[in-house]
């Protein structure tokens, strides 16, 4: 293997912090997810990002040999914070010097591991260390401007057959500072590196750093969203994309609405309900409706009765209970004169129904009569006495 001999850099001065935490939970950096620091787009962009809200600016540069960073670079800063995190939360000592494997990177992010997946990595890393920012977000009393690169400097360590061996990076002191700080680093789902789409991935960071766990979740207007992105395209062309995303709904754990108010088109991102944890108790085989009386119907395919009595077609009077002694009866259809013994009977029996009720009476004899002579054209009626069961 051939040794490297570490430079006068950044690096000869730190102490490294060398990756071996295995798995961290993906963490990302507050004022990334809020504001607009990456190219949405994979094709190279060289447009600066000029953007200002609330007394904050960002201004973002690019080299046009290699473009301006995009938010799948921005993966590599995610998982580098993800672990500065977890090491310190295991009370191990960190450092903006990381020596790490490129396997370990690729594999946390949800990335392959051929050579064009570690071609890509470098050109990550080159567009991480060309891009330029300047931003006021946590300057001191008297600093006005804070300019930096996303990585100060990298190197890669190599075998004579040219395999990559182990990889190094130095963070700049104002990420490194945003990670530590707890209150500066949010948790994300690990679905965040399937999404595929440049928008879809930012309206995740911004659904998780403003909507968060809130029921109500929280509405952007459309055309304020554009100016937050920092996208190239036109705001007609942005809100179709939210449209659309909106119709697959592909950001985990939220759930996007669009709203019209007058001209206006509004957003509103709301967090889905978490789901019910796993049964640990084993459910009993049989279950019943809360009804006050239950029976066994010993038939096939009826299991257990637990309705109560039935509506009749008159809204005073109901149908008994079903018979529970002789189910056998009850499970079959009934037959045409029964069905018109029981509407006579009820006719009688009900205080002088009127017009209206006495027509659906007529339409339901007529309706089961129908449907008797459609199952049972020729068999001739037969009626069995209770407890029959020949």
């Amino acid at each position: 293997m051939r040794r490297r001999l570490i430079g006068p850099g950044e690096r000869a001065k730190l102490d490294p912090f060398i990756i071996a935490t295995g798995e961290a939970r993906p963490r990302d950096q507050r004022d990334l997810m809020e504001r607009p620091f990456f190219s949405l787009a994979k094709a190279k962009r060289t447009v600066p990002i000029l953007y200002e809200a609330g007394g904050v600016r960002v201004e973002v540069f690019a080299v046009p040999e290699h473009g301006m960073a995009t938010i799948w670079d921005a993966d590599v800063l995610i998982w580098a914070g993800s672990q500065i995190v977890e090491a310190e939360n295991l009370g191990l000592r960190t450092s903006r010097f990381l020596r790490f494997t490129p396997y370990q990177l690729l594999t946390a992010i949800g990335r392959e591991t051929g050579a064009r997946d570690y071609r890509l990595l470098k050109g990550a890393l080159t567009r991480l260390q060309a891009t330029v920012i300047r931003t006021t977000i946590r300057n001191g009393e008297r600093w006005q401007r804070h300019q930096f690169s996303w990585i100060n400097e990298w190197a890669e360590c190599t075998r004579l057959d040219g395999r990559v061996e182990g990889m190094e990076l130095v963070l700049p002191d104002w990420f490194y500072r945003g990670v530590i700080d707890r209150s500066l680093v949010l948790a994300i789902d690990p679905a965040y590196f399937r999404l595929t789409g440049g928008i879809e991935r930012w309206l995740y960071r911004v659904a998780r750093k403003h909507a968060g766990r809130q029921p109500h979740g929280w509405a952007f207007e459309i055309s304020h969203l554009h100016k937050k992105s920092g996208s190239l395209v036109r705001v007609s062309d942005f809100a179709l994309q939210l449209r659309r995303i909106a119709l697959r709904q592909p950001l985990p754990g939220y759930r996007l609405h669009i709203e019209r108010v007058g001209r206006r088109e509004i957003l509103r991102v709301r967090p889905e309900k978490p789901s019910t944890g796993p049964v640990y108790n084993p459910v009993e085989t049989l279950g019943t409706s809360h009804a006050s009386g239950i029976g066994i119907s010993h038939a096939t395919p009826s299991g257990l009765r637990t309705h109560g009595p039935q509506l009749s077609l008159w809204p005073d009077a109901r149908f008994s209970s079903p018979n529970l002694n002789h189910n056998r009866e009850s499970n079959c259809c009934w037959a045409r004169g029964d069905v018109e013994t029981a509407i006579e009977q009820r006719c009688k029996s009900a205080e002088e129904p009127s017009a209206a009720q006495c027509r659906s009476a007529t339409s339901f004899r007529k309706a089961a009569s129908t449907a008797l002579d459609t199952m049972y054209p020729k068999q001739p009626l037969s009626y069995r006495k209770t407890g029959d069961r020949s």
